[in-house]
């Protein structure tokens, strides 16, 4: 898999490091990219200041992940993502041809919905517009629910923060782009519930194991109050099935040479 990028995540808001929202985009990224044989590379949480918005875009940018961001889009004086990827990538902000229609479809949409008439020219109507600028250069990403669009630069995508609006576009990113690295079945974890053992005592073997098998990694989750296992460690090993399944027998022979407590086995 050495020639399929990293995937991250950047989550945009002061709601969710203040605690007033919890965010759900993670787990639903790693089950999308889950999906696909793709993995979650690593995520960042970044609250609503301009300059930690902009460095944190500029290392998406200047890396070769393809990274997805999440919420800060809007035109509301709190929302500054789009601003700031223009100055992480040194360019001006323009008004989005095809957002701009799309926009007006939405306005006119709902103006049909409330039986009012569709004025364009209302400075309400006007500000919306703003939600189409984007960085100079910028694709845009479909919004199924609202007409109201995301966009690209490259290889960061950037998604409004409500997950009805930002799982179907960060979907229709990968299947639209991305569908050349999918590895459906290329990626298994294998693990057993060890009951009464310590971490260090079974440091060794899991060296060993990835000693003898360098295409997989060891995994080890220690649980002090499982509500069903209660104290335990999840440990298994984790990479292409054909790799998993030599290194997970020598896992299970070295824990029951140690006289491991073994409890049930799990396939993820």
């Amino acid at each position: 898999m050495n020639d399929i990028p990293e995937f991250g995540l950047v989550i945009v808001g002061d709601e969710i490091l203040s605690g007033k929202r919890a965010d759900k985009h993670m787990p639903k990224v790693i089950e999308l990219l889950g999906a696909r044989g793709l993995q979650l590379a690593w995520a960042e949480y970044v609250g609503d200041a301009p300059e930690r918005i902009t460095a944190t875009l500029r290392r998406a940018f200047d890396s070769s992940a393809v990274v997805f961001s999440c919420g800060g889009i809007g035109a509301t004086p709190d929302d500054r993502t789009r601003q700031c990827a223009a100055q992480a990538l040194g360019v001006p902000l323009r008004l989005h041809p095809e957002a701009e229609a799309l926009i007006h479809e939405r306005m006119q949409d709902v103006a049909r919905e409330q039986g009012t008439p569709y004025e364009p020219d209302r400075a309400d109507n006007v500000h919306r517009l703003n939600m189409g600028v984007f960085p100079e250069g910028a694709r845009i990403i479909p919004n199924p629910y609202n007409k109201i669009p995301g966009f690209s630069v490259g290889h960061v995508h950037f998604t409004p923060g409500f997950p009805v609006m930002a799982w179907p576009m960060i979907e229709w990113v990968l299947d639209q782009q991305y569908v050349h690295l999918f590895r459906p079945g290329t990626w298994q974890e294998r693990s057993v519930i060890v009951f009464g053992s310590m971490e260090a005592a079974l440091t060794p073997l899991m060296e060993q194991v990835e000693r003898d098998h360098p295409a997989i990694r060891v995994f080890s989750l220690p649980s002090v109050d499982h509500p069903q296992y209660g104290r335990h460690i999840d440990l298994g090993v984790k990479g292409a099935p054909q790799a998993v399944a030599p290194a997970y027998g020598q896992l299970l022979e070295g824990l029951k040479a140690l006289g491991a407590q073994l409890g049930p086995e799990l396939v993820r």
